[in-house]
């Protein structure tokens, strides 16, 4: 994902310091396919690997309003955001060009208003709906929680302490 303006700037005084980031994903979930319900996911273009649509929220917007920007640009897919899912903190990340930063990671349930599913920016390669039962192979434990917390039908929103 291309970094935001902001973040370049505050690394052109900070350096590669450790930089904590909102970051947001959706859980779309599409009841109206044949064989059950949907939920919505992309193909990484920098891992290849399956994943949620996510992003970083911008500076003065709401992390659902963010969530569902990134995920109209990335998937062109429109949604209603139905709960906070999950909130984590996850694991320290360090880029190749020494860049640090920790996401406080908010997952949102989503329902599916509108929108052919399609790549619409540089960060994916494929977007494409699965059935929860047959998800695809490789998805990560941290894409795994998240799908499962966004999944069950608790209103309260899990993390850790």
């Amino acid at each position: 994902m291309p970094t935001p303006s902001y973040i370049t700037e505050i690394r052109r005084t900070y350096g590669h310091g450790l930089l904590l980031l909102p970051g947001v994903s959706a859980v779309v979930v599409r009841e109206d396919l044949p064989a059950g319900r949907h939920i919505l996911l992309v193909r990484r273009a920098d891992t290849g690997r399956w994943s949620l649509p996510a992003g970083i929220v911008e500076p003065d917007e709401q992390p659902a309003t963010g969530m569902l920007r990134e995920l109209f640009e990335e998937t062109r897919v429109e949604a209603r955001v139905d709960r906070l899912a999950l909130l984590t903190m996850d694991p320290e990340l360090i880029y190749p060009n020494g860049d640090r930063c920790q996401f406080v990671a908010m997952t949102f349930r989503c329902s599916y208003l509108r929108g052919q599913a399609e790549v619409g920016d540089e960060e994916s390669t494929a977007v494409a709906w699965f059935t929860v039962n047959a998800l695809p192979q490789g998805l990560s434990d941290r894409q795994l929680r998240r799908i499962r917390a966004a999944l069950t039908d608790q209103d309260a929103c899990a993390f850790d302490l």
